[in-house]
């Protein structure tokens, strides 16, 4: 397995425009292959959701781009400046909230304003000086986005970072991350389980089954994007067949229901 923030020999007219590029990717754990040759290719700037059952390969696939994982056999080209978004915040209790977005500073007290201009864009930097244990869910998930961004990484990963979220604060958060994305421009993997979100936020959904992408679909809805836009639910409805999901109407309304998975 080769991971490379350059564009080593073969792949360097490959990655050619790309912030990505993953090819034949093998992931086994206990004997079952996880991801089988996946190929993945992503435009600067460009962001791809991940949509899928579980335990099939979604974060994995994230966390080999990240380089938080090694996969057994194939080749991947990342950029070198790339930060990850977890479900959880993951913020240091012991650091004030500043601090926390820049962690890894080598004088976190000369990136103060650096701190600030991140925590503005988010929406809080009147909470610069609190403790994490004061936020919300929301809010501890903006200090992680503006730490995530304030790098400026050409690559940001998001493992399902709005899943813990209610409802009202993740419609919030999906506008912020959006206009956040628009603003800095890197290329984006998002893990999710939420159809809804990947085609609200997405360019591009992939959904992977059995080890492989089943369905690379471009997401051709200008933003931005309405639920109750026709375009919006014949995509939803396409997505959800494939996940082996049907729709059925009862008497309160639309409901999903598993199906064969």
């Amino acid at each position: 397995m080769s991971v490379s923030t350059e564009s080593p020999g073969d792949l360097a007219a490959d990655s050619a425009g790309y912030a990505v590029t993953a090819l034949g990717v093998r992931r086994v754990f206990d004997g079952r292959a996880v991801l089988d040759g996946v190929d993945l290719r992503l435009r600067k700037g460009e962001f791809v959701a991940l949509l899928g059952a579980s335990g099939t390969g979604k974060t994995t696939l994230l966390r080999i781009v990240g380089g938080l994982d090694t996969a057994d056999e194939g080749n991947v080209v990342v950029p070198r400046v790339r930060s990850t978004v977890f479900q959880e915040p993951r913020l240091v209790p012991a650091q004030k909230v500043w601090r926390n977005v820049v962690l890894g500073a080598r004088r976190p007290r000369a990136a103060y304003g650096k701190a600030l201009a991140a925590l503005a864009e988010v929406g809080i930097e009147s909470h610069a000086k609190a403790w994490p244990r004061t936020l919300s869910g929301g809010e501890a998930q903006r200090v992680a986005l503006a730490r995530a961004l304030v790098t400026e990484p050409d690559l940001l990963l998001l493992d399902e970072p709005f899943a813990a979220l209610d409802a009202l604060t993740r419609i919030k958060m999906h506008d912020l991350l959006a206009a956040l994305c628009a603003k800095h421009e890197p290329a984006v993997v998002l893990v999710t389980h939420d159809v809804d979100e990947a085609i609200l936020l997405a360019d591009r959904v992939l959904v992977l089954s059995r080890g492989s992408i089943a369905l690379d679909q471009r997401v051709e809805i200008d933003k931005p994007r309405h639920r109750d836009d026709p375009r919006f639910l014949e995509l939803r409805a396409a997505l959800l067949d494939q996940l082996g999901v049907a729709r059925t109407v009862g008497g309160g309304g639309d409901e999903e229901v598993a199906a064969g998975h």
